[in-house]
């Protein structure tokens, strides 16, 4: 099973039908239905259903083609990075990021790494936690910045950035013309509440109304942050989320949860004993720790637009 094998593979797959798999690959069709067919009595496996019309997938060749996939990208990015061993500082980062304040972050230290080293290019793309942890795990991402806490026997990584837990809140629902930008936790006791859906998440929300003597009444759980606030803006509850950068919306409030307050911290991450990072992304590691200490985000090559909430040393992570 050889890479051409698989490029032919994943454009019969994606066509599901020959002719057109032929003529996306510039080859006649024979041939291109002779490798499949040897593809499948080297796997031993049936690869397509053959139908009349098209081509289906069997469950092995569905298998099959989210490895292909995943091969072919990971055979690309290793192209890259070895390209990117010559003089100059060159080659590709790939950057996996949850949703909230992470692209904010990273769009920074990407700005000042640019104009140190121009040649680098990157690959950026959001996910949830578990998502962008898995891109790590399979070598599809170089580095990642998440939720904290992480995996620090198999991880390395270092803090980057924390900010507080807010309510997004309908400009319609009462809660919203409480007077200052604070809201104690007791305040949404019997709201209907929208949270983060992973399992921790809602744990940790669990926790911390028990620590008022309180039960959460959970509505909704979902991913996505700009899902949340959709919801919060038709009024179907109030969400209960990291505070992002400020994202102008005319239709929702953002209080931050007070009494007690809880925090959540961001982290860069990167699979422990990478002996084999390339050189922009050690460079970039190294960059993104001298950031943080020297605190550039707060220069004015990096000022951002809105004042930021400042959050007491002793708010505890959740």
């Amino acid at each position: 099973m050889d890479f051409r094998s698989l490029q032919y593979f994943i454009a019969v797959a994606q066509e599901l039908n020959f002719t057109r798999a032929a003529e996306k690959l510039q080859m006649s069709q024979p041939p291109l239905s002779s490798q499949i067919k040897a593809l499948e009595e080297e796997l031993g496996v049936q690869l397509f259903i053959r139908g009349k019309r098209r081509l289906t997938l069997t469950e092995a060749g569905t298998l099959l083609l989210q490895r292909a996939v995943q091969m072919m990208e990971l055979s690309e990015k290793t192209r890259r990075d070895l390209s990117s061993l010559g003089n100059e500082l060159s080659g590709t980062i790939c950057l996996g990021m949850v949703e909230g304040r992470a692209p904010y972050l990273a769009a920074r230290w990407i700005a000042g790494f640019q104009e140190e080293y121009p040649l680098v290019r990157y690959e950026l793309w959001n996910g949830s936690s578990d998502d962008v942890l898995d891109q790590l795990h399979r070598g599809l991402a170089d580095l990642a910045v998440i939720a904290a806490p992480y995996d620090i026997e198999h991880l390395d990584g270092f803090s980057v950035g924390r900010e507080p837990w807010v309510a997004i809140i309908s400009r319609s629902h009462p809660l919203a013309a409480v007077p200052g930008a604070e809201l104690p936790l007791s305040s949404l006791v019997g709201q209907p509440l929208i949270v983060p859906r992973r399992k921790s998440r809602v744990e940790a929300i669990r926790a911390w109304f028990a620590g008022i003597g309180a039960e959460p009444s959970i509505l909704c759980e979902m991913s996505n942050y700009m899902d949340a606030v959709a919801l919060a803006e038709q009024n179907v509850g109030i969400s209960i989320f990291p505070q992002t950068t400020y994202t102008p919306n005319a239709h929702v409030v953002s209080k931050v949860i007070t009494q007690p307050m809880k925090q959540v911290e961001y982290v860069l991450v990167w699979e422990r004993g990478q002996h084999l990072q390339t050189a922009p992304v050690q460079e970039f590691i190294r960059y993104v720790r001298d950031f943080i200490e020297a605190d550039l985000i707060h220069t004015p090559r990096f000022q951002v637009r809105e004042p930021e909430y400042q959050i007491p040393d002793d708010t505890k992570n959740m």
